[in-house]
């Protein structure tokens, strides 16, 4: 079973650790925090190292993923992400076995698809996303890279999440809404048709 380092150490990369584990693919060797200074972690795998280190730490293992959370802050993610890339890392795609992704669905690298959630047939979901637990994502969706779909939300079919965009828990993206680049959709909120920035940063 091949190595994977975690980028992360809070309770989104737990949680991650929670899907790694349960789709069996990959061993979690160690935590990868920001900085350069010892840090705790409630986390029980080891800390290997910090950002300055990957390109060490790249001669010892090949995969990673990045496990930040992203709520409205999209640049720590996209930023770790572009770190990875340039170090020579795979960031593989994640998909739960509790999750559903249609063989007819398209995912870019470093997305983690977790528990319960549901891609159907023909969507296309960018690079560097969290589909997170029970969300569900329709028929012909486009979710752009480094995008956050939360917990329960619901992107209808033929909608277009712009890229860097968090749409909040219980939230629901009608059918052939666009949701602008950047976006902040809060919890619980209606997207309708009409182009929608909720709040941009």
């Amino acid at each position: 079973m091949d190595e994977i380092l975690i980028i992360g150490g809070g309770g989104h990369a737990r949680a991650c650790i929670d899907v790694i584990e349960a789709e069996g693919r990959f061993k979690v060797a160690g935590l990868i925090l920001k900085g350069s200074k010892e840090k705790e972690t409630q986390l029980e795998y080891p800390i290997l190292g910090f950002d300055d280190d990957l390109p060490d730490l790249r001669k010892n293992y090949s995969h990673i993923l990045i496990c930040i959370g992203q709520i409205a802050k999209w640049v720590p993610r996209v930023t770790a992400y572009d770190h990875c890339r340039q170090a020579g890392f795979t960031i593989p795609v994640i998909i739960s076995p509790l999750a559903y992704v249609s063989p007819k669905a398209k995912v870019g690298q470093g997305t983690i698809i977790m528990h319960h959630a549901i891609v159907n047939s023909g969507s296309e979901i960018g690079e560097n996303c969290i589909l997170n637990s029970r969300c569900l994502v329709e028929h012909d969706v486009v979710v752009g890279s480094h995008c956050h779909v939360s917990t329960g939300a619901i992107v209808n079919g033929h909608a277009v999440v712009g890229a860097k965009t968090f749409l909040g828990s219980g939230s629901v993206t009608e059918n052939e809404a666009e949701v602008l680049e950047q976006s902040v959709v809060p919890a619980l909120t209606l997207v309708r048709r009409s182009p929608s920035r909720v709040r941009q940063k």
